[in-house]
Parts: structure tokens; C-alpha cells; sequence
């Protein structure tokens, strides 16, 4: 069997039946030449794209289309333990810019579903949503068009960083633009060493502003997580001028832009 009939395989069960091609692609290289079975380059593919991926799925509310968007950041793992501090956490990261702005939320699972926080500070948001997991990019469009938010989902890697440029510089030259990268940076790692690094750069001339965030501490038990992530830290010190650095509820944010 070849490469493309087993990442064809591995995308038959129905927690990967969605997920953007390149990264089952990238997910499997890391195991494809490998001398071992099929079977096995198969399992250890999926492993590792659940380890990435899993975390942040939610079959539950995949098919939902009769529910309000608080219910569904609410039953999200990432968004529900951000519900409360929402409007702490954008009135911080979006501090000196007011009105009109563009933000480009990568990795973004449901986060879209926040948008009212946005218009609560007083932003009129022009918002894109690039995300991997395709129900998720289908259950925002669908909301976004029924609730009438200024807003558009695109089913991508992050590793497609031609076609997400593309769609920065496809949007309003007059807006500042703002990318969020939450809990997203540690799933790329899983896939490929350093791709965070190669990803920030590749953003750096696009954008006006950049906030990346990680897990402090489990969703579940509430642990602190020993990993201090020195080699990320050090990297956006040394190519960035960082603006703003806080936690909340679990969650660090770094603000950084350009030098």
C-alpha cells in the first residue's frame, strides 16, 4: 500500500475523517519510513495526531445547530474555562487599539463563538477562523451566518502559512491585524520541532500584532504543569518586542509585535 492509500486509512476513522490533509500528512511522515508494519505506521499516525488533536475535540457539538453560542464555549474545554474572564482577557490583549480591527484567530476550535466579547469593548471585528478540524470550521460558518457575525472560518493546516498570509493580506490594509494563537503552539511541536518558531516568522510582516497562550495547568485536575517553555520564550524575546505577559484561570498570554 502506498503513502497516500494509508493516510487515506488513517483518515477513515471518524476522529480524523476531517482533519486538514497536510496535517495527516505531516503527522505521518514523522512515522512513514519507518521499518515496520503498516498497521503500525498507521496506529502510531493516529497517536499522534489524537495527542495534537484530541484534546480539543468535542463530538458532542459537532451536529448541535438549535443551541445559543454560550452553550457551545461553554461545553468546549478551552472556551469554557475562558468564559468567565472573556472580556479580561480581550480588553487586555487588545489594549491601545480601538474600533475597527481585523483578528485572525489560528487553531481556533470554537473561540469564534466569543465574538460578543469583542463588541462588548466597543471593536467592530472583521474576524477569521483558520482551523484544521473540519466540524468545527462547518459548526462556525453555520453559526456565524445564523447569528449574522462579521465573521469566516477556513478549513487549513497551520503548516499551509502561504494560504493564511494569503488570507491576512486579502483583508482591509486600514484595520490593525491581530493573530491569536491560543493553546495552539504545543500541537505543532508535536507535529514538527520548531515549526512554532518557522510559523511566528512567517507571521511577523503580516501583522500588527501577535498573542500566543499556553496551559499552565490541566483543564481537568487543575495541576500546574512543570514545563516552563524557555525555548519559545526566549525565541519571541529575541525576534519581538513583548507588550504584555499575564495568566489567567490556567492560561498564559504573551503579546508581542514587531520590533
Amino acid at each position: 500500500m502506498g503513502d497516500q492509500e494509508l493516510i487515506k486509512k488513517i483518515k477513515q476513522k471518524k476522529e480524523f475523517s476531517e482533519l486538514a490533509e497536510k496535517d495527516v500528512e505531516i503527522a505521518y511522515s514523522c512515522f512513514g519510513k519507518r521499518q515496520t508494519s503498516e498497521e503500525e505506521k498507521i496506529r502510531l499516525t493516529r497517536e499522534l495526531l489524537h495527542k495534537s488533536f484530541g484534546v480539543f475535540g468535542n463530538r458532542k457539538i459537532f451536529s448541535a445547530k438549535n443551541k445559543t453560542l454560550e452553550w457551545f464555549l461553554k461545553k468546549q474545554l478551552s472556551t469554557r474555562e475562558r468564559f468567565e474572564f472573556y472580556e479580561e482577557i480581550y480588553k487586555r490583549v487588545l489594549n491601545g487599539f480601538e474600533g475597527n480591527i481585523s483578528i485572525f484567530d489560528l487553531g481556533a476550535g470554537i473561540n469564534g463563538f466569543s465574538y460578543s466579547y469583542f463588541k462588548k469593548l466597543g471593536f467592530n471585528v472583521d474576524y477569521y477562523a483558520v482551523e484544521s478540524i473540519g466540524q468545527f470550521v462547518n459548526l462556525m460558518n453555520f453559526y456565524f451566518e445564523k447569528e449574522k457575525i462579521n465573521g469566516k472560518a477556513f478549513h487549513l493546516s497551520l503548516f499551509e502559512t502561504e494560504k493564511i498570509k494569503d488570507i491576512i493580506k486579502s483583508a482591509s490594509k486600514k484595520k490593525p491585524k491581530i493573530i491569536f494563537l491560543f493553546k495552539v503552539l504545543d500541537s505543532l511541536e508535536y507535529l514538527k520541532n520548531d515549526s512554532s518558531k518557522e510559523l511566528l516568522l512567517e507571521l511577523k510582516d503580516v501583522s500588527d500584532r501577535i498573542i500566543v497562550s499556553f496551559p499552565t495547568e490541566s483543564i481537568v485536575k487543575r495541576r500546574k504543569f512543570r514545563a516552563k517553555r524557555t525555548w519559545i520564550l526566549d525565541f519571541i524575546q529575541d525576534n519581538f518586542r513583548v507588550l504584555d505577559d499575564f495568566n489567567i484561570i490556567g492560561e498564559r498570554f504573551i503579546v508581542f509585535e514587531n520590533k
